[in-house]
């Protein structure tokens, strides 16, 4: 069953639809909580937000995808998150570091390090972003989500996501550029 049906059925008062909606999209929920900077909040953020979807699905349009209009009220959810905890950190990602307890022949072992620095210093530039230009970035190049849906998912107009995206990049490749000539 796609997404529409369920969406139409849990409408209906199908739970066992909303139930596989849930299944179908909680890992893109967590992982776009997670890199907006929910951190150890991602799961708290993603129950709310599936709560308040379901409480809103009579207010879902199929004018973009469901899976667009959930991540958007993750997004919300995360900024709500940010303001509640008075703090603006950022992106936190777990998920990404790497495991140092693997055994990795010499040559791996160098490769693993250096990734982890490059992971380190893109993580630290990210950080450094203002918020508004770490969510475009997260959501264009971490989730690999489209310009459409990143405008949904920001409830931006699409030459906003354009113009901050550009600008964005030129921020992280100026602070990337800086941290290699700092490191030397």
């Amino acid at each position: 069953m796609d997404d529409e049906e369920l969406v139409t059925r849990a409408r209906a008062g199908d739970l066992e639809a909303y139930d596989l909606l849930v299944a179908r999209h909680t890992a893109s929920a967590y992982r776009t909580a997670v890199l907006l900077g929910a951190g150890p909040d991602a799961e708290d953020v993603i129950q709310e937000a599936f709560v308040k979807g379901y409480r809103n699905l009579s207010r879902y349009r199929a004018e973009s995808s469901f899976r667009s209009w959930l991540l958007a009220i993750v997004a919300n959810e995360t900024r709500n998150l940010h303001r509640s905890r008075t703090r603006r950190d950022g992106l936190v990602l777990r998920a990404a570091a790497a495991n140092p307890e693997s055994e990795f022949a010499e040559d791996d072992a160098v490769a693993a390090v250096l990734a982890a620095e490059r992971r380190a210093a893109l993580v630290q530039a990210l950080r450094r972003l203002p918020v508004k230009d770490r969510e475009v970035i997260v959501c264009r190049f971490f989730l690999d989500l489209s310009e459409d849906e990143t405008v949904t998912t920001l409830g931006l107009p699409r030459g906003t996501v354009k113009s901050r995206t550009y600008r964005a990049l030129a921020k992280l490749r100026g602070l990337l550029d800086r941290e290699v000539v700092h490191r030397g």
